[in-house]
């Protein structure tokens, strides 16, 4: 498990927090996937079985990031992961603000959640120290 030094106690409090969160977000895939299956894209081919598999990409990472043999591989496949769904993204934002009834709420959620993408992409990354930069001591 954590070996948790006075160094990386910020880092051991991230991994918990990245894991319970794709672990919730994993188990939604499973056992809920009509939301996620409105948001994929309709080039993406089987889509129940892609959810399902992200769901399982998910709690995989969230398992990985708890022990350090694994914690850095946990850690890119949650990269990739991140990068991989982004055009599901897109999709949601797409359709939420072309919406007819669409106000201000879809801008409001939708165009952060956009330009956060990266950040979910470089947290697991930083929280295994493989991504040192922008907190890096020098």
């Amino acid at each position: 498990m954590f070996e948790a030094t006075r160094s990386d106690e910020r880092h051991t409090g991230l991994r918990i927090g990245l894991s319970l969160f794709y672990a919730a977000a994993g188990i939604l895939h499973l056992a809920w996937p009509s939301p996620f299956l409105t948001i994929t894209p309709g080039w993406v081919p089987y889509p129940t079985t892609v959810i399902a598999l992200t769901g399982v990409c998910e709690l995989l990472g969230a398992i990985g990031l708890w022990f350090r043999a694994v914690e850095r591989p946990a850690a890119l496949g949650l990269a990739l992961y991140a990068v991989c769904v982004y055009p599901a993204n897109i999709k949601h934002a797409i359709d939420g603000l072309t919406a007819i009834d669409a106000g201000v709420l879809p801008w409001l959620y939708h165009v952060p959640r956009l330009a956060l993408q990266p950040v979910l992409v470089s947290l697991p990354l930083y929280a295994t120290g493989i991504l040192r930069w922008p907190l890096r001591r020098r």
